[in-house]
């Protein structure tokens, strides 16, 4: 039997490198603190830190459950592998060479947190599409980016919650605004911030005739409590209420109830129309305007988070992150990493992992800013 010693000393001491990029020694300092929040019989009464406690204490107790589990798998390897050369016995190899399989395979996953190197990357995201230039085909595209961002949430089990959707005039969306809710959400879609562009045969062209359109996304962090960060006075806001414009269903609550915030220093406008009373859809649109004045904030703080609030430049040609070809032949490229794929129906249809996976290391190599 070959020696291991080399294969469980590099897995040693990448399990090393991770609990230092999840701070170990910290979860392991807060998790007692949080089951004593826990045993509190009063901690429900506010149901919302019930949640933030509950969903903290799950996500520390999962990472130090992860980096546990590994030591014990390295250290049963390393105790097999050590008896086999003893003994002289290879009948253990299979054995050692999967259970180094299996440690190598998650500590390839969690290498991906290492990426996570903004300072909200962990938080959930508000996301904005919005049709630009191609008229009814750029409509209709924003509605297909819509449902890849759906699908995408779907396969990595984060909710998905649209809050406005303004309907096209012939077909698709003019513009769709909706919160994604999971473990790095935020971190993961600042990937798709910026102009994507799509080349395809126009299924709205009577003549059939290639058409090239446009739809941006913007994404900012979500926080579901930002009194302490951002001041919002009354007198600054324009609030409007109307009629929903989507399509009623699951998605949008088809009444009068629906809200409009303007904040007239800074022109930022937000809309919801989804919940089920005015009062509800006024308290969502609150805190989605408050995320936004905190981006812009930040972004006045500190210049590298600049990007984070999909400020773009010129929309259009020459302006895009990635493009999408349907015809003459089949791909889809992003323009900052590299990164292609010819399954262009994948990624339609939610398989954007390795985009977002080569832009974060894009991103931790200094490839350059965002360029949205």
């Amino acid at each position: 039997m070959r020696d291991y010693s080399g294969d469980l000393a590099a897995l040693g001491q990448r399990l090393t490198e991770a609990e230092k990029y999840l701070n170990a020694a910290d979860l392991r300092v807060r998790l007692p603190r949080l089951e004593s929040e826990l045993s509190r019989p009063d901690l429900w009464e506010d149901t919302e830190l019930g949640q933030r406690v509950t969903r903290e204490y799950n996500q520390v107790k999962g990472d130090l459950d992860v980096l546990d589990g590994l030591a014990a798998a390295l250290s049963d390897a390393e105790t097999l592998h050590q008896l086999a050369i003893e003994e002289d016995d290879e009948s253990v190899e299979p054995e050692l060479r999967s259970g180094l399989a299996r440690v190598t395979s998650e500590l390839d996953r969690l290498e991906m947190r290492s990426l996570f190197t903004g300072e909200h990357d962990e938080h959930d995201a508000v996301c904005e599409v919005h049709a630009k230039d191609g008229g009814t085909d750029a409509q209709d595209w924003a509605q297909m980016m819509v449902r890849m961002y759906q699908r995408w949430a779907e396969r990595r089990g984060f909710e998905f919650e649209v809050e406005d959707v303004s309907e096209g005039q012939e077909a698709g969306i003019l513009s769709a605004s909706f919160i994604v809710r999971g473990r790095y959400a935020s971190g993961l879609l600042a990937s798709e911030r910026g102009v994507h562009r799509l080349v395809r045969i126009s299924p709205f062209d009577s003549q059939a005739r290639r058409q090239t359109s446009f739809a941006s996304m913007t994404v900012v962090p979500f926080f579901e409590d930002l009194s302490g960060e951002v001041e919002i006075e009354e007198k600054d806001l324009r609030i409007d209420t109307y009629r929903s414009s989507g399509a009623g269903g699951q998605h949008v609550n088809v009444t009068d109830s629906a809200v409009r915030i303007t904040h007239l220093p800074t022109g930022t406008v937000v809309a919801v129309q989804n919940e089920r009373s005015q009062h509800q859809n006024k308290a969502k649109a609150m805190q989605i305007l408050a995320s936004k004045l905190a981006e812009l904030q930040r972004q006045e703080r500190e210049a590298e988070l600049s990007a984070m609030a999909g400020k773009q430049a010129l929309v259009g040609w020459g302006s895009q992150i990635r493009s999408y070809v349907l015809a003459p032949y089949q791909q889809v490229k992003d323009l900052r990493t590299e990164h292609e794929t010819g399954n262009v129906s994948a990624v339609l249809d939610g398989d954007l992992d390795p985009f977002m996976e080569a832009y974060l290391r894009w991103r931790r190599a200094g490839a350059g800013g965002d360029p949205s």
